[in-house]
């Protein structure tokens, strides 16, 4: 049984012990839950959406080596539509499944090339497993990750 989640109730900032800091909404049982974006120690940074204290919803999440994944978030987890970029700019277009590349997509390489055969079609745990055209996928996944991007970019320069 999945728990409900609890109207945001609160906005601001914490600063955890270590090293971690939040800046949003929080819920009446201090979790975060809403828009907001937190900094880890390591470099790593989310701006986007919470649900319950785990990323859920739209959201951006960079690495300290410049990766990042722009799209939709499901319990703390890349998960539904979006774009994973590798820092030597390879990326990945299409869907995502508990963190994985997992579903129909696209792969393009750092110099702008897909391989040959085009690496497109049905991905299981990060593998291209059949190749097939999929345009719709990567349209709407392109589309999410503008939405993501967009919705929270002024939050990336806080």
């Amino acid at each position: 049984m999945s728990e409900k989640s609890l109207p945001v109730v609160a906005k601001g900032g914490k600063r955890y012990t270590d090293g971690t800091s939040y800046v949003g909404d929080w819920d009446s049982e201090g979790r975060r839950q809403g828009e907001g974006h937190i900094s880890f120690p390591d470099g790593i940074r989310y701006d986007g959406s919470f649900e319950q204290g785990l990323f859920s919803g739209f959201g951006v999440l960079t690495f300290p080596d410049g990766a990042k994944y722009e799209g939709e978030f499901f319990q703390g987890w890349f998960h539904g539509y979006g774009i994973f970029w590798r820092a030597d700019g390879t990326r990945h277009e299409g869907e995502f499944r508990g963190g994985k590349i997992w579903g129909l997509g696209l792969t393009t390489f750092g110099d702008n090339t897909n391989g040959f055969p085009r690496n497109e079609g049905f991905f299981q745990d990060c593998q291209l497993k059949k190749l097939m055209k999929c345009p719709e996928v990567i349209q709407k996944a392109q589309k999410i990750a503008f939405m993501a991007r967009n919705r929270f970019i002024t939050n990336a320069d806080m």
